[in-house]
């Protein structure tokens, strides 16, 4: 998607250890107008008429996600990273390490909110090696509900996140800017498919 590839080069930041920083308009402050595009081009990919949700993980994909399930007309549903008093009933539960954090996370989901019968569009707005997305589609599996496809904004693509998804048979996968290769003042692209 080049105006995401746009945003990157002009705004985004490479911080020691591989760090892109994309926080001005992605996952901190948030470009409204920005995920609002980003949404329509999932759209593009993915037959949204077919799912019941739009899932993403605790904190920084809730905003994009919650724009796609808003322009696809759905419920939109994130991983918790801790569980808080208010969650009642029983949860899925994922173990894994975040990239982010540099420490093993628990992704939780009560199983009020997925069940069998959803069928799930994944979105998170970054991968770096994917650790997250797994614990996501590990909760919809736990679940026994389907995942429709995997949607990513930005991929770090040199650090192989996005490989393993890729190709998941039946699942479709798209990132809209895969990072080949990042260095400060130099952050170069795949070539899409």
């Amino acid at each position: 998607m080049q105006l995401l590839q746009d945003r990157i080069r002009k705004e985004g930041k490479v911080l020691p250890g591989n760090i892109i920083k994309v926080d001005g308009f992605l996952n901190h402050r948030v470009d409204t107008k920005l995920m609002e595009a980003i949404a329509d081009e999932f759209a593009k990919y993915f037959d949204i008429s077919d799912i019941t949700m739009v899932l993403t993980a605790e904190a920084s994909g809730i905003a994009l996600a919650a724009i796609c399930a808003n322009r696809f007309n759905v419920p939109m549903v994130f991983a918790k990273k801790a569980k808080s008093d208010n969650i009642e009933g029983g949860l899925y539960q994922s173990e894994i390490f975040s990239y982010t954090y540099k420490k093993k996370m628990t992704l939780i989901l009560s199983k009020e909110w997925l069940n069998k019968d959803d069928k799930v569009l994944i979105i998170d707005d970054f991968m770096a090696k994917g650790n997250a997305m797994q614990g996501l589609i590990d909760l919809v599996n736990e679940a026994g509900a389907t995942i429709k496809g995997i949607g990513v904004a930005v991929e770090k693509g040199f650090q192989g996140g996005g490989d393993r998804f890729r190709n998941i048979p039946g699942v479709p996968y798209k990132a809209l800017a895969v990072i080949e290769s990042a260095e400060p003042g130099n952050i170069v692209f795949r070539e899409e498919d």
